[in-house]
Formats: structure tokens, C-alpha cells, sequence
């Protein structure tokens, strides 16, 4: 079944993290946005400007383009890299920017650790009013991998069906 109510955004640097918004957004039908600030982050250099925004709690200005006002849909599911313990930098920009327009929010964190770094969907929850519907925290090429992303989204399809 295909929710045309469901935003898929999301920041990613290596391509970890859109890789797998692409794979959620293809499931459900949904809208599908990438998140983007103008600074370049390629390489080793623009991996330690992440890491270092990262730990000031960096907030830059975030620029996306989306269909619909976020106010008009019911679900809109971030996708981020966890960067030093902290999601990016962008999708905090977002959220402080728009977290308060969001009527449902759900997120998906991408690691390259063994830690699931869950303390993160805490710290997303503090710029939604509305906290958090479902999450899922994946390592991409791990064992557990599809998984987690299918129980992510056997929760997702349940909540849209309430």
C-alpha cells in the first residue's frame, strides 16, 4: 500500500543513510527529499567538519523541497547519520527549524558502530512536540540489517493504518 501522506527526508554523506531512505520510501510509496545545507562535506575534511558540528550541536540552516507543507503530512520520517554520538548536524538544523510543524515524526539513524546509539532518538524528540511514532537504528552491511529496517517498517505501515 502506497501513503502519498508520507514524507521520507533525510541527510546523508557517504550515501549509507540515503541508500536506506530510498529502501523505507520505495515500501511505503512515499515522498522521498533530501536535505542539504551548501557546505561541502566530502572527504576527510568535510568528515571531521560533521564530527566537529556534531559536537558544538551545530544548528545550520537546512534547505529542502518538499510537495506539500510539512503540516500536510501525517507521517515524516528522518533519516540521519549519527555523527559523534548526535545525529547530523542537518537534521538538527531541520528540526529546530521545523520540528514544531511535524504532526507525526519517526526517525532512522544510520551507525557505524556496534552501539545503537538509541539516546538519539531523545535528543530528535526535544524539537517535536510530538516525539517520535517508530525508530530504528541500522549498521548498514551488518548481519541484522534487513531485519531491523522490516520491523521498522511492519511498525510504520501499522501505525499509518490506526
Amino acid at each position: 500500500m502506497a501513503w502519498n501522506n508520507v514524507l521520507c527526508i533525510y541527510y546523508s554523506r557517504s550515501g549509507r543513510t540515503r541508500t536506506a531512505m530510498e529502501e523505507v520510501a520505495q515500501v511505503l510509496g512515499a515522498e522521498l527529499v533530501e536535505l542539504r545545507d551548501g557546505v561541502d562535506r566530502s572527504g576527510w575534511g568535510g568528515w571531521l567538519r560533521c564530527g566537529l558540528d556534531a559536537m558544538r550541536r551545530s544548528v545550520p540552516p537546512v534547505k529542502f523541497q518538499s510537495k506539500f507543507p510539512l503540516t500536510d503530512y501525517r507521517l515524516v520520517i528522518l533519516g540521519t547519520p549519527v555523527w559523534a554520538g548526535r545525529c547530523s548536524s542537518l537534521a538538527r538544523g531541520f528540526l529546530k527549524q521545523h520540528g514544531k510543524e511535524l504532526r507525526n515524526a519517526s526517525y532512522l539513524l544510520t551507525r557505524g558502530s556496534e552501539d545503537k546509539n538509541e539516546e538519539v532518538f531523545e535528543q530528535m524528540d526535544r524539537y517535536t512536540p510530538c516525539g517520535h511514532r517508530t525508530a530504528v537504528s541500522l549498521r548498514p552491511g551488518s548481519v541484522g540489517y534487513e531485519f531491523w529496517r522490516d520491523e521498522f517498517l511492519r511498525q510504520t505501515q501499522e501505525f499509518l493504518q490506526e
